[in-house]
C-alpha cells in the first residue's frame, strides 16, 4: 500500500502519518509518496476547494478541501460513457486495508456496509487515510458543485475489512501478514464480489494462497497490486503475491501519458495497469484531495480496476471471475494486439470496451477461459521453382547457332579438300 510523505503547509511528513502509512509498506509496500495528513495541524475544520492544476494542492488533517474537476483518470477511462451500461450498482467491492472513514461526506449513508476489523475499533474508521482513498476511487458518491470527486463505480456498494492501524496498535506490518487471509476469508462470507487489494509481498504465503483460492472458487473477483520500487524492500523485478497467486488480477500504475514508469514492479503477475498519479479522491473526514503527485502508485490503480470490476459484475452478473478478467484484459488499450508485457500485462483498462465486446475464440489477446494456449503459427516457407523460364528469342539464336556451324563445318572441308589435293599432286 501507499507510503504516505506529509506535504502539509511546510511539506514535511508527519511522524504520525509515516507509521501509519508503514502499516502498508514494510517490506511488502507498493505504494508512491502521497500528500497526508499533518498531525500538528489543529482540528479546526476549515473548508476550501483546489485545482488538479494548482501547484499546492496538499491533503491536511483538520482542512476539508474539495477537488473541483473530475478525476482526469475517469476520462482516461471512459467512465462516462461506460456508466451508460453499468454504475457498480448492487455489487459489493471489499476494500481490505486500513478502515474506510464511512463519516466522509462522499459516502452517505448505506454506501459503506459495517464490515469488519480484525485490529480493534470499527472498521469504518480509518487512522491512515489509504483505505478511504482506496473507496473513493472505486465508490465515491458525487455531491454535486462541490467537488468533481466521483468512484469509478459511483454505485457499488464498499465493505471495509480493517487489517491494519486500528485501535490495538503495534506492528503494522506484523499486522498485514497476521489478517491479510482472514481478511479475505471475511469479505467472501460476507458477501464481495470484488476484493480490493492495494498492496504487495514478495513472500507467496501459503494462507493468503488458499484465502485466494477459496475466493475465486466463490465466485469473486480479486484485484491485487504488482508492487512498487520505490517502497519495498525488494526493488528487482519478478512475481508479487498476491497478484501472482492464481487467478488474482494484478495491476500496475501508468502516468498521464498511459506509460508505465520505472516505479513499478515488473513481472509475469502484471495483468493491466490503470492511472497511478494525481489521483482525486476521498481524504478521511475532510472531504478530498490529490494524493501521489510524486509518481505512480499501484495502490490506486488496483482501485481503478477493482472498480471497472465492479462495473462488469453488474453488468454480467453470472459471469465468473476469469470470465470478468478474460474482458478486462482483452480489451485492454495496448501497442500489440496479440501479446502482453511484464510492465502493463495486456495493457490500460478499458471499462466500456469490456463491456460491450463481442469476445470468441479468434479475437486477439489472452487465452479465453478454459481454452487452450494459441499455438505459434509455423513460418510459411514457399517453393521456389529454379527452372529457366522459356527465351522467347531461343529459336533466332539456335538458327543462327546452326549457322555459324555449318560456315565452320564448310570451311574446315573445304581446307581438308585442298590439303588432300596438295598431297595427291605431290
Amino acid at each position: 500500500m501507499t507510503t504516505r510523505t506529509g506535504r502539509a503547509r511546510t511539506r514535511t511528513a508527519s511522524r504520525r502519518a509515516v507509521v501509519a502509512a508503514a502499516l502498508l509498506t514494510g517490506a511488502a509496500t507498493c505504494g508512491v509518496p502521497a500528500p497526508v495528513a499533518n498531525a500538528a495541524v489543529a482540528p479546526t475544520v476549515t473548508t476550501s476547494a483546489t485545482s488538479l492544476t494548482a501547484e499546492a494542492r496538499p491533503c491536511t488533517e483538520g482542512q476539508t478541501r474539495y477537488v473541483a474537476e473530475a478525476p482526469a483518470a475517469l476520462s482516461r477511462l471512459g467512465a462516462r460513457k461506460a456508466w451508460e451500461l453499468a454504475t457498480g450498482k448492487g455489487v459489493v467491492v471489499a476494500v481490505v486495508d486500513s478502515g474506510v472513514a464511512a463519516n466522509n461526506v462522499h459516502f452517505p449513508k448505506g454506501s459503506v456496509l459495517p464490515g469488519r476489523s480484525f485490529v480493534g475499533g470499527p472498521a469504518t474508521t480509518d487512522e491512515s487515510g489509504h483505505g478511504t482513498a482506496i473507496a473513493g476511487i472505486i465508490a465515491a458518491r458525487s455531491i454535486g458543485d462541490r467537488s468533481g470527486v466521483v468512484g469509478i463505480a459511483r454505485d457499488a456498494t464498499i465493505l471495509p475489512v480493517k487489517i491494519t492501524g486500528g485501535e490495538n496498535g503495534g506492528d503494522e506490518a506484523a499486522q498485514r501478514s497476521a489478517n491479510l487471509a482472514k481478511g479475505i476469508a471475511y469479505a467472501v462470507s460476507a458477501g464481495a464480489d470484488v476484493i480490493n487489494l492495494s498492496l504487495s509481498t514478495s513472500a507467496n504465503r501459503p494462507d493468503v494462497r488458499a484465502a485466494v483460492a477459496s475466493a475465486t472458487r466463490a465466485g469473486v473477483v480479486v484485484v491485487a497490486s504488482a508492487g512498487n520500487r520505490d517502497q519495498a524492500a525488494e526493488t528487482r523485478d519478478g512475481p508479487r503475491f498476491p497478484a501472482a497467486n492464481p487467478g488474482v488480477i494484478g495491476v500496475s500504475a501508468a502516468n498521464s501519458a498511459d506509460i508505465v514508469t520505472q516505479d513499478s514492479i515488473r513481472g509475469s503477475h502484471v495483468d493491466l495497469a490503470a492511472p497511478g498519479d494525481n489521483i482525486a479522491t476521498t481524504f478521511r473526514s475532510w472531504g478530498d484531495c490529490v494524493f501521489s503527485q510524486q509518481g505512480q502508485s499501484t495502490s490506486y490503480a488496483t482501485a481503478y480496476v477493482s472498480g471497472a470490476a465492479a462495473l462488469l459484475k453488474q453488468r454480467f452478473p453470472s459471469a465468473s471471475p476469469a470470465e470478468i478478467s478474460y474482458r478486462l484484459e482483452t480489451t485492454a488499450s495496448r501497442g500489440s494486439r496479440t501479446s502482453r508485457d511484464d510492465a502493463s500485462g495486456w495493457g490500460i483498462v478499458q471499462p466500456y470496451e469490456a463491456m460491450t465486446a463481442v469476445l470468441d475464440d479468434s479475437v486477439a489477446g489472452p487465452v479465453p477461459p478454459g481454452g487452450t494456449p494459441r499455438a505459434t503459427p509455423p513460418p510459411q516457407v514457399s517453393q521456389v521453382d529454379l527452372t529457366p523460364a522459356p527465351d522467347p528469342r531461343a529459336p533466332d539464336r539456335n538458327a543462327v547457332l546452326w549457322l555459324l556451324l555449318g560456315s565452320v563445318a564448310a570451311v574446315i572441308g573445304l581446307g581438308l579438300l585442298r590439303m588432300l589435293r596438295a598431297t595427291s599432286k605431290s
